[in-house]
């Protein structure tokens, strides 16, 4: 076993210890590994630090409940600030279990935090895989639970954090209807 398929299978072991069940699977165990088949559709070569950070993406990410944040906006921010720091020192503590230098383990925390997102080609990668794995498995659902003036804001958010290869990719993947389809051929 190479110290990337350790790394995987220990983040796979961890999430597939996730209470909620997605398809009569562990939800966690089933984003990592969805994010793993995104990014090899979008980024044909990717880096191990990269490889290892889609999958870790959610890692354990039950432990920590957005309902021990305050409502509203702030407090949203505050748990997924909170979330992708924990992110960051879990994967980090699975690659160096894994073998992994402490240059490799720093990078992949920088990822997850998405430090340099628009600036740095691998946080933004990761962004874009992101973004393809919600518009995939997730916006259907979570649009169904949302009204209908909400989903032109939510999909204008979407369609800014990728980058303009990504939002080209989107247009030709996914069938969106107008006003959708307008937020990725010129995000505001």
């Amino acid at each position: 076993m190479t110290r990337l398929t350790h790394a995987l299978a220990m983040i796979d072991a961890a999430n597939a210890r996730d209470p909620k069940l997605e398809d009569g699977r562990p939800a966690a165990l089933l984003y990592g590994e969805r994010m793993s088949v995104e990014l090899a559709q979008l980024v044909p070569a990717p880096s191990e630090v990269l490889a290892i950070a889609a999958r870790g993406q959610h890692i354990e990410r039950w432990l920590l409940l957005r309902s021990d944040f305050p409502e509203g906006k702030a407090g949203y921010h505050a748990w997924r600030k909170e979330q992708g720091r924990r992110h960051g020192l879990r994967v980090a503590e699975i690659m160096a279990e894994a073998g992994y230098d402490q240059d490799d383990c720093d990078r992949v925390g920088v990822l997850l935090r998405k430090e340099g997102i628009k600036r740095d080609a691998e946080v933004q990668a990761l962004e874009d895989v992101i973004c393809f794995t919600f518009l995939r498995w997730y916006f259907a659902p979570f649009a169904a639970e949302r009204t209908a003036e909400e989903l032109p804001g939510i999909v204008d958010k979407t369609a800014r954090k990728m980058s303009a290869r990504a939002r080209a990719l989107a247009l030709k993947e996914f069938a969106l209807p107008e006003p959708f389809a307008g937020f990725f051929r010129d995000p505001a």
